[in-house]
């Protein structure tokens, strides 16, 4: 089996997806293979630090920010401990608004206490179970702890139906004239288990397409028609 980031073969997917979804299998058809290369193992509390900080926030903006908080780590990366300790002065200097201020002392302190497991016992959790811990802290809700199940456990079948990215790219593929309803991706999504995480690469990828398309050139013969028009 070729292993993957999912944890999954990644040829068995595209071919199960494509059979269960016609107009899902045209976006797999054009993109091809999704990511193969398994992610480094991260503690779950350098994972949902950096979620916190990149809430709300452009890529680049969100990245300096995340530069300045790791920057407070005496050993390039701060540890639970660390966060506590450090004044809101400090906080606020690298960046933080008092919001992600309570929430990344919330983090440090649930992860100090054991409501935020360890990467050894997380991977043995169910999502319900991951869901339940990780949502008692400040800061951390439902997408978030979808994200991290897909992006740093590796779990093939979550579907985050409130993703804006996610219901736009649905949109796109699917024709539909409206953004269609969470309600409705997640009936939809029913035909893609037990690799829903998988067909959500798909939607994104889908609607990056549409903004990367580039414009329709205009026929010769119609731009002299324009020039000529314009003449007059």
């Amino acid at each position: 089996m070729a292993k993957t980031h999912f944890a999954v073969d990644a040829a068995h997917v595209m071919r199960d997806l494509s059979r269960a979804d016609r107009k899902l299998a045209r976006v797999i058809g054009r993109v091809g293979c999704f990511p193969t290369k398994k992610l480094k193992s991260q503690p779950p509390f350098a994972s949902l630090l950096q979620a916190i900080v990149y809430q709300q926030l452009a890529g680049k903006a969100a990245a300096t920010i995340f530069g300045r908080v790791k920057a407070l780590g005496a050993s390039g990366f701060p540890t639970p401990e660390e966060i506590l300790s450090l004044d809101k002065t400090r906080l606020r200097g690298a960046g933080l608004s008092r919001q992600k201020i309570a929430a990344v002392r919330d983090l440090a302190a649930k992860t100090l206490d054991g409501t935020v497991p360890t990467l050894a016992k997380i991977r043995r959790m169910s999502e319900e179970e991951i869901h339940e811990r990780l949502t008692q802290v400040h800061g951390i809700g439902e997408w978030s702890v979808q994200m991290f199940l897909m992006f740093r456990l590796g779990r093939p079948d979550v579907l985050p139906v409130y993703d804006y990215g996610i219901q736009k790219g649905f949109q796109r593929v699917y024709g539909h004239r409206n953004v269609p309803k969470p309600k409705f991706i997640l009936e939809h999504g029913e035909r893609w288990r037990p690799y829903r995480s998988i067909a959500c690469w798909y939607l994104w990828r889908a609607l990056e397409e549409k903004r990367a398309k580039p414009k329709r050139k205009m026929p010769k013969r119609q731009m002299k028609i324009k020039k000529i028009s314009a003449g007059r």
